[in-house]
């Protein structure tokens, strides 16, 4: 047994033995959970991926005269913010759009412009255009406002993500006879592919799927910078089916996550846009695991054939709540690129990066190997599957 204190104080000292996910599979393998558990301090994870539950809330500071954006209305690039906040606040979501946007009208065929493009290009330090307009009022009497910012022009820029980091997702496919345009991607008629997201053996969330290390107040790499866990992320569905080991076999826990905005750099944030479906945005996040006891150095050391995802099929599924999985694959499957179902082959895609998930649980390795990363505790522990708490879906019900 360790302790996250213990663990630090080698950090400070340089002693820490650190690996990826990646590489502790290896180590487990070859010697097992016990002496993994004795030797190995850290597991850095990472993932980077399309994560549509991402949003920044801003500080544009006064003006001179004085404007209440909160009430009126706020455009950046065209891309509507939310604005019942305060004088000078607003929000913006990854998935937000311009009320023209062909993506808010789903035409198949065209690139949305949206919120994790602007998130994008604040980030990379390009001006973007603020357009507002309020009622007035005698202590804000400005009415419009037009004009250019930067990241470096406002006060805070935050980003701050309800639902990140998804403990294992669906594996996407249509049988139907037409194309679907979904947020997780093209799916081809007939089961022509298999879109999956996830970097399977270097997700976060699966190499601690019981919550036991990673909490609120869990520091984290977010977008290049430093970040925090703050809440359990929306959808949060803990009690679902797991394998013998205790891993989810269906999409099971998400976090909320928080960080400054200012601090982030460009290379792990990206806007994105999904033909026919809209905008999202790519987020880089990477978790260290602390291996406190065996149990913690066996999860983090299973290997990809035994962590497994849905096959769901979207085109009776979506847009109805018609549960319709197929069967169960494989991680180890579906990073091979193709996958089996019943007498099907069918191609794989993974709108998650793997090469990207790698570079950031390097990156989380090396910071704390130079001592300029430390694990913290978790203030308040994460919902777990003892928890009770399952995802509830919407009812529609006649008012009586």
């Amino acid at each position: 047994m360790k302790t996250i204190e213990e663990i630090n104080e080698k950090i400070k000292k340089g002693k820490a033995v650190v690996v990826t996910a990646e590489e502790m599979v290896d180590i487990v393998k070859a010697k097992g959970e016990t002496k993994a558990a004795k030797e190995i301090d850290v597991v850095t994870t990472g993932t980077f991926a399309p994560m549509c539950s991402s949003s920044i809330y801003l500080n544009f500071g006064h003006s001179s005269p004085r404007i209440k954006i909160g009430g009126g209305t706020c455009f950046l690039n065209g891309v509507s913010a939310y604005t019942g906040l305060a004088a000078v606040d607003v929000y913006l979501g990854a998935t937000a759009l311009p009320p023209t946007d062909p993506g808010n009208l789903f035409y198949p065929g065209e690139f949305s412009y949206g919120g994790g493009h602007v998130i994008e290009e604040l980030v990379n330090g390009k001006h973007v255009l603020l357009e507002a307009t309020s009622y007035g009022t005698d202590c804000y009497p400005r009415k419009q406002i037009k004009t250019y910012i930067t990241l470096k022009d406002i006060n805070e820029a935050v980003l701050f993500n309800p639902r990140n980091c998804y403990q294992n997702y669906n594996v996407a496919v249509n049988s139907s006879e037409r194309m679907l345009y979904t947020y997780m991607g093209i799916l081809k008629p007939n089961l022509g592919n298999a879109n999956f997201c996830s970097a399977g053996v270097l997700s976060p969330l699966l190499r601690d799927p019981n919550y036991q290390t990673i909490g609120i107040g869990t520091k984290i790499f977010l977008c290049g910078a430093y970040g925090y866990v703050v809440w359990h992320g929306t959808q949060h569905n803990p009690c679902v089916e797991r394998t013998p080991e205790g891993v989810p076999k269906r999409p099971a826990g998400t976090l909320a996550v928080i960080g400054n905005l200012k601090e982030m750099s460009g290379e792990f944030i990206r806007g994105a846009s999904f033909v026919g479906y809209g905008a999202t945005l790519l987020v880089g996040i990477g978790i260290p695991i602390p291996v406190l006891d065996e149990k913690i150095a066996f999860l983090c050391g299973l290997p990809a054939e035994k962590i497994f995802a849905p096959v769901v099929d979207y085109s009776a599924s979506y847009p109805e709540r018609k549960p319709d999985i197929l069967g169960e694959v494989s991680y180890a499957e579906l990073f091979s690129g193709r996958i089996k179902l019943g007498s099907r082959t069918i191609p794989t895609g993974a709108l998650s990066s793997f090469f990207m998930a790698r570079r950031i649980a390097e990156i989380l390795r090396i910071w704390i190997a130079d001592k300029r990363f430390e694990l913290t505790n978790p203030v308040a522990n994460i919902p777990g599957k003892e928890s009770g708490i399952r995802l509830k879906n919407l009812e529609i019900k006649e008012k009586r």
